[in-house]
Formats: structure tokens, sequence, C-alpha cells
């Protein structure tokens, strides 16, 4: 990948040298018009000087009385050689002709002159044209004159050629000193170039070197003030990932320190526990201190599993999807903790959502069918229900989620419901369409929490209600996972008022909803699978 400063005069340098090339050729190709319009109108004055020298003698004969300084002009010089003629044409041709006559007679100068390709006009203007004699390169203009004496008619063509060996040398020289100056020019703006991306890139090299002195412990924000505008919203997004950083850093130092307090009070319990029982001489009661040691090591057991389903619930990666019946889910979870609720004698009960019962889910359930893929999905679902006769083919409730964060979440509101729950206590496990949710309620008759508190219940490692506060082997952990885990699969866990109780209060209701995959949800998940 090329840097900054490299991209940056690699787009810069071939447009600057294509203006310079440009604009040399343009400056060349004036310079040379110039010059040669120089060179042509020093040809055209010797040519003026010869037309007006031809004169008409008494007998009607044209004569050349050439003067002392056209003989002058007419000298050859080293690198500049001259050459004339001047032609009678007979008989005359008339203005606008475009036939070159053949030759006629040779008043003076060299008769082997080229002649123009094309002929001139007769009134007197000139006609440049470049040429070769006696191999030599030559620049000729050529006037043609018509002359009247006495009734007659005559017309002469003057030829004036040099060699343009000067002419080639003045070019060059003067296409030399523009490729100096244009080279000169480049070096200078390749100069400018490199130095204005270099200077403008400095608050860059600054903010590279403050983060490289930075300890790895220093999480303050960059400061956006010191970079150009352009580059604020890249630090903008550093300090986006720097405060995300931050934040899960202190969660997990908070993380770190209240799992260390939680599991330092069962372990000094146990600690005592063990050294009590080898004390004891009664070896009954020595028992019962082994079977305190095994009652408190269930319990650090259970928090040990909490605190590493949190840190799970708590990761930011991705988790896998599935379709899923959320009732299946909700049911599999009671049935897994019955036996717990018998041990409390506690009344444990269960209520499925029926499709029957919701005509939109009908509808749904049927518009889900439509499709095929959809269909043997549903019928895979429907036929891994272990043989239950009661369950419906279609789901009753489907969801995409994570089948195993889920069973947790649930889980750990029914263990919650079970825990704080006094013997005897009624349970209702519920499942239920809510409009575009699926719902699972775990309502108790126990000694709920007041509505003021319920915001706090999902904070970590603490325990609420004024029954529940009595009751101090909760590890205030249950309501914090289920939420983790409800969050990681799109849904989330509300409170609300629970069974009526005997203390003429209400009991407390964990609801986790996720939102009900929807027809083509759910066939785009059996494409996937």
């Amino acid at each position: 990948m090329f840097g900054i400063r490299t991209l940056l005069i690699t787009l810069l340098l071939p447009g600057v040298i294509l203006l310079l090339v440009i604009d040399s050729w343009n400056d060349y190709r004036t310079l040379s018009a110039i010059t040669n319009e120089a060179y042509d109108s020093a040809l055209l004055e010797p040519a003026r000087v010869l037309e007006s020298s031809i004169e008409f003698t008494d007998a009607g004969q044209l004569i050349v009385a050439t003067p002392v300084y056209a003989q002058v002009i007419l000298e050859s010089k080293a690198g500049l050689r001259k050459y004339f003629r001047i032609e009678e044409i007979s008989p005359p041709l008339p203005e606008g002709s475009e036939v070159v006559p053949p030759s006629g007679r040779t008043l003076a100068g060299m008769p082997e002159l080229p002649r123009p390709p094309a002929w001139p006009s007769t009134r007197g203007e000139p006609m440049f044209f470049n040429s070769v004699y006696r191999d030599d390169p030559v620049r000729v203009v050529a006037v043609l004159r018509d002359l009247y004496y006495r009734g007659q008619h005559r017309q002469v063509l003057v030829l004036v050629a040099e060699s343009i060996g000067r002419r080639l040398q003045a070019e060059e020289a003067a296409r030399r000193q523009e490729l100096l100056r244009d080279a000169r020019m480049l070096a200078l703006v390749a100069i400018l170039v490199w130095w204005g991306v270099a200077w403008s890139l400095r608050p860059l090299t600054r903010l590279r070197n403050d983060i490289r002195v930075r300890s790895p412990e220093d999480m303050t924000p960059l400061d956006a003030a010191r970079v150009p505008s352009e580059v604020i919203p890249l630090v903008e997004a550093v300090n986006y990932h720097i405060e995300r950083h931050r934040r899960v850093l202190d969660e997990q130092a908070q993380f770190l320190a209240d799992a260390s307090h939680q599991l330092r009070t069962p372990m000094a319990i146990i600690l005592t526990q063990a050294q009590y029982a080898l004390r004891e001489p009664d070896p009954q009661r020595a028992q019962e201190g082994l079977r305190a040691i095994v009652d408190q090591l269930g319990r650090t057991r259970r928090l040990t599993e909490q605190l590493l389903s949190l840190a799970h619930a708590s990761q930011e990666d991705s988790t896998p999807r599935q379709l899923l019946d959320l009732n299946d889910v909700a049911r599999n979870v009671v049935l897994q903790y019955l036996p717990l609720s018998h041990e409390k004698g506690q009344d444990l009960g269960w209520v499925a959502a029926e499709p029957t019962d919701a005509p939109i889910l009908n509808a749904h359930a049927s518009r889900a069918a439509e499709s095929t893929e959809a269909s043997d999905t549903i019928a895979e679902m429907g036929e891994a229900r272990d043989g239950d006769e009661s369950a419906s083919v279609v789901p009753v409730l489907p969801v995409f989620g994570s089948e195993a964060e889920l069973h947790e979440a649930l889980s750990n509101l029914l263990h919650n419901a079970i825990h704080y729950a006094p013997v005897g206590a009624r349970i209702t496990v519920s499942a239920a369409l809510a409009g575009d949710r699926a719902e699972v309620s775990v309502s108790d008759n126990g000694p709920g929490i007041d509505v003021a508190s319920r915001h706090r219940a999902f904070a970590r490692f603490d325990r609420l209600g004024s029954g529940r506060g009595s009751v101090s082997s909760g590890s205030g952990l249950g309501l914090s996972i289920a939420r983790a885990y409800a969050r990681r699969n799109a849904g989330d866990i509300t409170l609300r008022d629970g069974e009526p109780n005997t203390q003429g209060g209400v009991g407390l209701a964990a609801v986790l909803w996720l939102p009900l995959a929807m027809p083509r949800d759910i066939s785009s998940g059996a494409a996937k699978d």
C-alpha cells in the first residue's frame, strides 16, 4: 500500500509535467513563428529593393539597375548564403491565375533558382516557401510585379533565397533555453510539491508520535484540534474505539473485582467448616460439617458457573443463529427444572402457545409454509420434537437465535423464580405471541420487587425485594446473565407484575421477548442451512 506522500506526489507531478510540456511546446511554436517572421522580414527587404530597381530603357527594354546597398545585403556570409533571380514573364498572366507558367527570360541572378509551387498575386504580396538549391535547404520569397511603360505591359518575378542554417541554429538555441527553463521550473515545482505534502502531513506524523509514546494504560482520547479538518473524522473514530476499549477494560476490572469479592466469602466459609470438621471429635457432628461443606460447594459451583456464563454473555462476538421454536425451548427448560421445584414443594406450571389460539399466528405459519425451503425447515423442526404428538408440525413461536444461549437465559429466569419464591409458591411459565414478538413469561407469587427498584434488578451482584433481600444465598447474577444472552439474540428481558401473593402484593414476572421470524427470514434461514 502506497503512503499518502507517495500517492499525492504520484498524482500531482504527472499533471504538472504535462502542463509544463504543453506550455513548452506552445512557447516553442510561438518562438519559432516569431523567429521565422523576423527572418522572412529580413529576406523580403532585398526582394523589395530588387523589385524597385527594374526600369525601362528608352527603347522599351527592361534593365536592372541594382544599387550598391542592394548588392551589400545580397552578399553571402558564413552560414547565410543568399541567392536571387529576376525573371520576365511573357506574356503576362492575368490576376488570379493559378497556373505556374514556363520559366521566362532571366534578367539577373541564378537561372536555376527554384520557382514557387503556386503562382503569387500580381498585387505585389510576397509568397514564402521552402525549397532546395544546389543541395542547400533554402527559404525563398517570390514577388510578382506588373510594369507599364508607354502602353506596354510587362511582368517580372523577383526571387530571393537564403540558406536556413542560421534559422535552425536560432531555433535550436531557443529550444535549449526553453528546455533548461522548464527543467528548472520542474525541479522547483517538484521540490515545492514534496515540501508542501510533507508540511501538510506533519500533523499526522505528530499524531503518530503521540500515539507511539503513550503508555498501554493511557486511554485518554486523541486531540482532534491539532489535525487538519479532513483527518478529524479519523481521529474521532479512533477516539470512539478508545472509549469502547476503555469501557471494556473497566467492565473487566469491575467484573474481576466483583468475582473475587463474591468468591472470597464462600471460600472462607468452606475453609472454616473444614477446620471445624477436623477439630470435631464427634463423628456425627463432623459429618454435619462435611455436609455443610458439600452444600456450600454446590452454591459456589453455581456461582462459578454463573460468573462464566456472564463473562461469555458479555462478549461482543457474533453468535451463530438458527431457526428455533421458542415454545419448545421454554418447555424443555420447564422439564429440566421440574424436579428442583418439587424439592421445594412449589407448583411449577407450563402454558404453551397454541397456533389455534391465535389467528395471526396461523396466518403467519401459513405464509411461512408457502416457501418450499421454509416448509422443509419447518417439517424438520416438527420431526425433531421427540415424538410429541401434541406438538404442531409448524413452529409455534419461530425465532432466530442460539438455542444454547436462549436455554441459558430461560434457565436463569426460572432458577431465580424457584430460588426466591417460598415453599409452596406457584410458578407459571407461559409462551405467547405478542404482535411481532415471541414472549416467554416466568411468573410467580413470591415476594416480588417493587416497581421503583426493578431498574436495579439487572445490576450484577445486586439482590432486591423486601422478601428477596432476606435471602442471602443468591448471587444476584441471574437477571444480568439472562438479559445479556437475550440481547445477544436481538431480544431483551422486561420485568412486570406477577401473580398475587399471600402478603397482599404481587410476585414478579420476568418476560423474555424475541422478534418473531418473518416468512422471508425463515426462507433465507433455510437457504443458509
